[in-house]
């Protein structure tokens, strides 16, 4: 078959994107670089059934013509990263809702199957845990900045399932929970490649607010196999799925878990929100995913453990 992934260049896209290669299958990846990587792809390069084209996806005549070619389109592609959106609430908006709205409007012409990517961060300040796919979501102020992400990816939801209602377009919906794993970067607000970098350079470990809030971290690996078999699963049409670990753990926990593994002297440090983000800035106290549906759709929920993932970043930036 013939997949585009949009942001192919980025994390995720580009352990999807090997693994879409190693079973057979032609891959087009259409990233924009602007927090994807040509490094993540450049073993890629030369694969046969690998090409790349850099552009953005909302380049509508390119994303239509690309569209066309493919089987499936998984749109990856999203302005990602606390830090990221806190800084660039306005681009991250754009991209977000521009970006899903071009590819489901030139999927649709042909009913391409479409996943589009969310996140857990659409459940917002629910305090209903474990998060389950049909539960309220919790939003919280306009005026906060941080909500731009949720609010964006929460209606780039409702427009694919929408497609899938009203014009019978075939979508699945991901919501991802805190995925980790080789080549993620810590730039952009990411806790555990961030952490790792502090602690292997001896640097103080920033724990952000008090660390008592939690997080479950899933393989990158489990992210792509959960990805490929959705994909192959009719039953998973129309469906909005959570793809997440069962591990719950403190930020300050894993700042602890994270200098114990690298044998680090970095001292663990906590910094107000309002000194890493800005004033007023709202986190989510708990964000534990149920996978019940996942595991009735695919067989199995992700079971990389915390230890397992923390030792893949740690061999990748040692």
């Amino acid at each position: 078959m013939r997949f585009l992934i949009t942001g192919g260049a980025g994390f995720i896209g580009s352990h999807l994107s090997e693994a879409l290669l190693d079973a057979g299958h032609h891959v087009v990846v259409l990233d924009d670089l602007s927090t994807g990587s040509m490094r993540n792809i450049a073993h890629l390069k030369d694969r046969p059934g690998f090409s790349y084209t850099i552009d953005t996806v909302t380049n509508e005549p390119l994303t239509a013509e690309l569209v066309d070619d493919a089987d499936v389109v998984v749109h990856l592609a999203a302005s990602v990263g606390v830090k990221k959106i806190v800084e660039e609430p306005v681009n991250t908006i754009e991209n977000n809702v521009n970006g899903t709205d071009v590819v489901l409007r030139k999927a649709d012409k042909k009913k391409k199957l479409v996943v589009v990517a969310s996140t857990s961060e659409v459940y917002g300040l629910s305090t209903d845990v474990p998060f389950r796919e049909d539960a309220s979501l919790v939003m919280g102020a306009t005026s906060k900045h941080r909500w731009a992400y949720a609010c964006s990816k929460a209606l780039d939801e409702f427009l694919a399932l929408a497609y899938g209602r009203e014009r019978k377009l075939p979508v699945i919906v991901v919501r991802f929970f805190n995925t980790v794993g080789p080549r993620q970067s810590g730039q952009y607000g990411m806790v555990v490649p961030r952490f790792v970098q502090q602690a292997l350079a001896g640097d103080p470990i920033t724990v952000y607010g008090d660390g008592t809030q939690t997080r479950c971290f899933t393989h990158v690996h489990d992210v792509v196999a959960a990805l490929q078999s959705l994909m192959a699963s009719p039953q998973a049409i129309g469906q909005v799925v959570n793809i997440g670990g069962q591990e719950e753990i403190s930020m300050m926990d894993l700042a602890k878990r994270v200098k114990a593994m690298t044998g680090s002297a970095s001292p663990i440090v906590l910094v107000p929100f309002s000194e890493a983000y800005d004033e007023g800035f709202e986190d989510m106290p708990r964000r534990v995913p149920d996978v019940t549906k996942l595991t009735r759709l695919v067989g199995k929920a992700p079971a990389v453990n915390l230890d397992a993932i923390l030792r893949d970043v740690i061999g990748y930036f040692s």
